[in-house]
């Protein structure tokens, strides 16, 4: 696991502090510098009531506390693939060191629109998608048009298309939850607070639909004939009527060629657990996650611009989540919860 992840389970372990032995002693005192002059964000988990204080100290630092056992040590940890055990080094001593941490408290919101359902409005779908990107980096301005600048705009017109519906008195039964959130690029964080704090029952929450990413072409499609698709994800979790929903409404109105291929248990880049879609699939809510695949060329890079969006391939992506949306809104029941969770983590 990452650094972040070993530091949160030495605290649930009980641990009062940690000291990381990772650079080299040639590039210490530069990365010091660096790490100084950089903020660091932290979600705020209710689990964890304060984040725990960590060190990075060289090997020589390190040798002078762990004496002749820290080379066997060190070697067990960057081999075995596995912790250290906790017992591996127990000796007693004094270790004091000062130093300065400001914090401060950043508010960031997702925001929620809501279209009032009928004789079903106590049942919510949900159509989502993230508004954060990167930022400004280095003087370069990270656009991110399609990431996920295309997902949100998506959301924002289906709504209209629910709200013109509405007021033309074809409403949907079902209450529809139009949410972008924020703080995806830093670890689903939007999504991840929304689930744990629900506005609407997490039980009555029919499904919920993704889009992030849905504007561009995978620079691996070549051909013309594979320019007409969308990548689908999650399709074989949790409820086995959301596929055959979606591929009905593709079939009757879009006619896009709907790819699987990252719902292979096998994904070397695990697309399942990398956005927001997943915090609803964890709390056991069918979802679909909507993408283009373009994790190449200008992924995370000041280049992702709206230059470069397919403008009719993206309305027809739109249109079709609309129309599942619309669907799975107006259908007697809600979906079946007939598949079980995920066993994967992120």
């Amino acid at each position: 696991p990452g650094l972040a992840k070993k530091i949160t389970l030495a605290q649930t372990k009980g641990a009062a502090g940690v000291l990381v032995i990772n650079p080299s002693q040639e590039t210490f005192s530069q990365r010091m510098t660096a790490d100084s002059r950089r903020s660091n964000l932290y979600y705020p988990r209710e689990m964890i009531d304060k984040k725990l204080n960590f060190a990075l100290i060289t090997h020589k630092f390190a040798k002078a506390l762990l004496g002749n056992r820290f080379g066997s040590i060190l070697k067990k940890a960057t081999t075995s693939g596995i912790f250290v055990a906790a017992d591996a080094w127990q000796k007693k001593m004094d270790v004091s060191y000062t130093y300065q941490k400001n914090t401060d408290t950043i508010f960031a919101s997702n925001v929620i629109g809501v279209i009032e359902g009928t004789d079903r409005k106590d049942e919510y779908v949900f159509l989502t998608g993230h508004y954060d990107h990167l930022g400004k980096r280095n003087g370069k301005i990270y656009y991110g048009a399609d990431d996920d600048g295309s997902g949100t705009v998506a959301v924002i017109q289906m709504a209209k298309a629910f709200a013109f519906a509405k007021a033309e008195g074809k409403g949907p039964r079902r209450t529809v939850v139009f949410m972008t959130v924020s703080g995806e690029e830093k670890g689903l964080w939007g999504s991840e607070y929304y689930s744990d704090h629900p506005v609407y029952p997490l039980e009555k929450t029919s499904v919920d639909l993704n889009t992030d990413m849905v504007g561009r072409i995978d620079t691996e499609r070549k051909s013309a004939d594979t320019l007409n698709y969308v990548y689908v994800v999650g399709h074989d979790k949790l409820s086995s009527e959301l596929p055959l929903i979606n591929e009905a409404a593709n079939t009757k109105f879009t006619g896009l060629t709907l790819d699987y291929k990252f719902d292979d248990p096998n994904d070397t880049e695990r697309i399942y657990y990398r956005s927001d879609h997943y915090n609803f699939a964890r709390k056991g809510i069918p979802v679909l996650f909507f993408y283009d695949g373009m994790l190449l060329g200008d992924y995370h890079k000041p280049t992702d611009t709206v230059d470069k969006i397919n403008w009719d391939l993206y309305e027809k992506r739109t249109r079709m989540i609309f129309h599942t949306a619309w669907e799975i809104a107006n259908r007697e029941e809600m979906l079946k919860r007939d598949k079980p969770l995920p066993t994967g983590t992120r």
